[in-house]
């Protein structure tokens, strides 16, 4: 593949995996290169043991307009086939933003629409410049939200306001979406990339075993009773307490100096 085919640029920031749509003249819609692409991409930063935390962004003026309705055009798309990309190709990428242990966070400039917003809501953290805006216009064109956005969207803002989303295709602005706790920070135009980046080293800097077990930990709290994620917390301390890293960590409490995690 050319340099030209790619549509999802990769650059490492030290253990920061900076991971960005790359087809800026069509706001990064998803066409069938980028969804290949985003989900190898992915996939590769979940098991590259030089990445700690990946940064997702979309290069220019959105993270992703969503699906690229000329593309599906031309395609003839029908109910197969969208099933198979969304199976395996959406799917696969957003399965490895929530199984991958290691942060994921969202910089978000401009819109971010439709099948976007799968990728965003799937992230582990989010930041949004001041006038990005988030929107699901799906039932504009007869179809309703996919990529797995009614499961995320109803556990993150309630099944209420997830249906007016929906149901309106609403326009909601990154201070609503900082409200709702759709994003973490909200920042100035042009930032959001630069700010991920410098929230990312610094994660990048804790341990890595209490990353992974903190993320698995949060993301399956809410399908479990007390009891369970209790006995789950138990056997993730127990991984901890008994790594390198862990003594590493006291020791260097003890000597009043920054620790150097090894992911050990």
């Amino acid at each position: 593949m050319t340099e030209t085919q790619m549509v999802v640029r990769v650059e490492q920031h030290g253990a920061v995996a900076l991971i960005s749509l790359n087809r800026p003249e069509a706001l990064n819609s998803f066409d069938s290169a980028l969804r290949l692409q985003l989900a190898a991409a992915l996939q590769h930063a979940a098991t590259d043991p030089a990445v700690r935390v990946v940064v997702l962004t979309g290069a220019g003026r959105a993270f992703s307009a969503g699906a690229d309705l000329k593309a599906m055009n031309a395609g003839k798309a029908d109910g197969a086939e969208v099933r198979r990309q969304l199976e395996h190709e959406y799917g696969a990428g957003i399965r490895s933003i929530m199984e991958m242990g290691k942060p994921v966070i969202a910089a978000v400039e401009g819109l971010v629409a439709g099948i976007g917003c799968a990728f965003v809501l799937a992230s582990d953290l989010v930041v949004m410049a001041e006038d990005a805006y988030f929107t699901l216009p799906f039932h504009n064109i007869a179809l309703v939200p996919d990529g797995g956005i009614n499961w995320l969207l109803e556990r993150q803002v309630g099944a209420r306001r997830a249906y007016e989303f929906t149901v309106d295709c609403t326009r909601v602005p990154a201070a609503r979406c900082h409200d709702l706790g759709m994003a973490n920070r909200v920042v100035p135009k042009g930032t959001a990339v630069e700010a991920a980046l410098q929230w990312a080293g610094r994660l990048a800097q804790r341990a890595p075993l209490a990353l992974r077990h903190s993320k698995r930990l949060l993301r399956q709290a809410g399908g479990v009773d007390f009891a369970h994620s209790l006995r789950s917390e138990v056997e993730a301390q127990s991984h901890c307490i008994d790594s390198e890293d862990f003594r590493e960590g006291v020791a260097a409490f003890l000597e009043k100096r920054e620790p150097r995690f090894t992911g050990r």
